[in-house]
Order: structure tokens, then sequence, then C-alpha cells
């Protein structure tokens, strides 16, 4: 017998600055988490003790963000003590992969209701934090790469310049992101996804802080490369910097949880279920060019799906950098309408753990709102990596 695994509910908190002074910053991760973890608990009507599972994305699993952050918020939030959780780290795209290992597990029969979530905290878990005294070109490691290993910001700048992405090109798709984000906000696009944050001092946080209105690619236009660096002027020439804070994702305090279900329990339960999971993939891709990922995890969850990339209404692909989704569209042929049409991280933050549950809240809210029927998500991920994820909405 065939399970399906169903989408019941999605939701995300606003985002907030990951820096001291951060709208969020204020808020312990746990507590981030947790409040998301009561606001999906409040708007679906069931016993909490049925959960199976809490599963949680988090990449900095240090300090606060320590000891499996996903069993410390449900417990604040009141879930019984029978309900377990854990916490997994596949980088940029944890949570997306904690919306796998929920759905694969209602599936397979091993669960029938799973709550997959995600939180990070950038404001007082700095990125980086959990990797300090990790060297990435470790020796083992510097055996197969021997030139050694860079970071994202250096990648993306490989990138742009393999696909010939020029400056103005990625400050005017960073700007476009802005301006549908707000488009979105303005009309109430985010109104059944965005669940308010209560501050310490009872106040609520109620929109995205990274979102600029204003942006205009004249502005973007003034910002400073943010990754040039003299060793890598040598090694890599073709690369022209043009990676700015302007035209990469912020740095952000947010968090996303998503109630997924067998459709047999939903129907038991008396609860509606929004859209069903279809196909799924995750591979690994050329850690130097790190974030192209999202090309072969595509091909793989197409092929997986029998799917065509004409079939779908909408895609989610992470603005980690903007040539991420530039280069990913230009390969894919993609229709370049359906991408990120609410806009992307560019604009509403990439708060690294939570960042997969989000773009599926927010993928599932363009399906509904444009009554499509087939969506696709994916992320890149340090390392090498990336998700896909293609949903149907019911």
């Amino acid at each position: 017998m065939t399970i399906d695994a169903v989408i019941v509910d999605a939701i995300r908190t606003p985002s907030g600055k990951g820096k001291p002074g951060g709208a969020l910053s204020g808020v312990h991760p746990v507590g981030l988490l947790q409040q998301v973890l009561e606001k999906l608990l409040e708007r679906n009507d069931f016993d909490p003790a049925l959960v199976d599972d809490v599963i949680a994305g988090c990449v900095s699993q240090t300090g606060e963000q320590a000891l499996n952050i996903a069993r410390t918020a449900a417990l604040a939030a009141g879930l019984p003590e029978s309900v377990p959780g854990t916490t997994v780290d596949r980088q940029c795209g944890s949570s997306q992969q904690a919306a796998h290992f929920a759905a694969q597990g209602v599936i397979a029969g091993a669960y029938d209701i799973v709550i997959a979530c995600g939180v990070e905290s950038m404001s007082r878990i700095p990125m980086g934090a959990s990797s300090q005294g990790q060297d990435p070109n470790v020796a083992p490691l510097a055996a197969r790469y021997p030139d050694g290993l860079i970071g994202q910001g250096v990648s993306a700048e490989l990138i742009a310049a393999k696909w010939g992405f020029s400056r103005t090109d990625l400050d005017e798709y960073s700007a476009r992101s802005h301006r549908l984000a707000a488009d979105a906000l303005a009309s109430g696009k985010f109104d059944r996804e965005l669940v308010p944050v209560r501050l310490p001092d009872g106040s609520l946080h109620t929109a995205d802080e990274t979102l600029r209105a204003s942006t205009t690619v004249e502005g973007l236009g003034g910002l400073r490369p943010s990754f040039q660096a003299p060793e890598y002027d040598e090694r890599f020439p073709q690369i022209n910097w043009s990676i700015t804070p302007g035209n990469s994702s912020p740095l952000t305090d947010a968090a996303s949880a998503v109630l997924i279900m067998s459709a047999d329990k939903a129907r038991e339960l008396g609860l509606t279920p929004r859209a069903r999971f279809h196909s799924f993939a995750v591979t690994g891709s050329d850690p130097l060019y790190m974030l192209t990922g999202v090309i072969p995890a595509t091909e793989k969850v197409l092929a997986k799906s029998g799917l065509s990339i004409g079939d779908f209404d909408t895609f989610e692909v992470n603005e980690a950098f903007a040539p991420v989704p530039l280069a990913w569209a230009a390969d894919t042929k993609a229709d370049p309408d359906k991408l990120n049409p609410h806009g992307g991280a560019i604009a509403l933050g990439h708060a690294l753990g939570a960042s997969g549950t989000r773009l599926l809240t927010t993928m599932l809210g363009t399906l509904e709102a444009t009554g499509g029927r087939y969506g696709l998500q994916t992320m890149c991920e340090g390392g090498g990596m990336a998700n896909a994820t293609v949903i149907e909405r019911l």
C-alpha cells in the first residue's frame, strides 16, 4: 500500500538581522524555535502526544544552539515528554533535509505525524562558530584537493565568472528579489505563513527586517566586493570580483516549521492536507564550485519524479548568492518568472538552519495563491551538496 506524506501546515517567523541589535537578537534560539512550534500546534487541533518526532535543521550546533535544540525547543514548547527530537546538519539545506527525513519516514510507515523545522540565530551564534578549530583543508582532505578548498563567497565569484554574469546582472537580480518580496508582503501573500515573534519586552516582531523595499540597482552598484583577496587573484584570474553584501543573502535570525503526516492520519484527525510530497533528491557536487549542486540535484529529482521542467508552476532556489539561481535558471531553462516569485533569501534573509522549511513554506503559499499544481525547491549546501524537493498541491 502506498502511503502519501502530506503537508498540513507550514509557518515561518519574520527575519531579524543576524547581528547584535537585530530585531530578534534578544531571543534565545531555543525560544525562537519554541514559539514556532507553539504556533504550529495552536493552529492545528490534535493531541500533540501523537507527534512521533521533531526533526530540526540547525547548522551552528554550538553554544546556545548545542545539546540537540530540536529536543530542547520541543520541551520548551510544551510538547509531551514522550515526543522525541533530533537535530540535523546538512549545512544550508538542513531543514530541507529534515523535511525529507520526516516525509520519507511517513512514506516508509515509521511515522504517522512529524514536525520538520529549523532555526538559526546568527546574531547570537555567528556563522562558523561550530567549526572553530576545524581546517577545511585538513591533511587527509588536502591529499585530494592539494590547491585547497575555498569559502562560499569565492565559489560564488567562480560561478559568476563561469556563467558570464556581470555585476549588473547580479545587482538587477538582487533588486528584483527585494521588489517581489515587498510586493508579496504588501499584497498579503505572506499573511498565512508569517507568525509573529514575542520579544523579551513583550512586543511582537511581525515583518522581515532584512527586506528593503527601496533597493535599486544603482544603490547596489555602490557596494564594494566582499571576498577579494590577494591570495586569490593569481589563482583565479578569471574572477571580476562582483559579489557584495547587496547580491548575497544577509545573515539572519529566524525559525520555520512544517507539520507533516500521512494522508490517512490527517483524514482521521479531520485535518485538511495542503500538499503532498512527490519526489526527493540529494546529491554531492564539486566542492570548489560548491553552490552549483542545485543543478544536478534538479536533474536527479526530475528523473525520479517523471516530470519535466515545464510541468512546474513555481520554483524556490535559495538565493545564497545571486549567481546561484541565475546559473540554475540558465542551465535548466526554467521560466524565470516562476523563479522565486515572492522574492528570496537576498531579501528575506538566510537563517541557515531555518531556510529549508522557510522555502518550503513560501513555495506552498505560492502554489495556493496561483492555483498551481507542482513546485520544486532546491538549495545549495556547504561542501558541495544540494537537496531538491517536489511537492504537489492538493
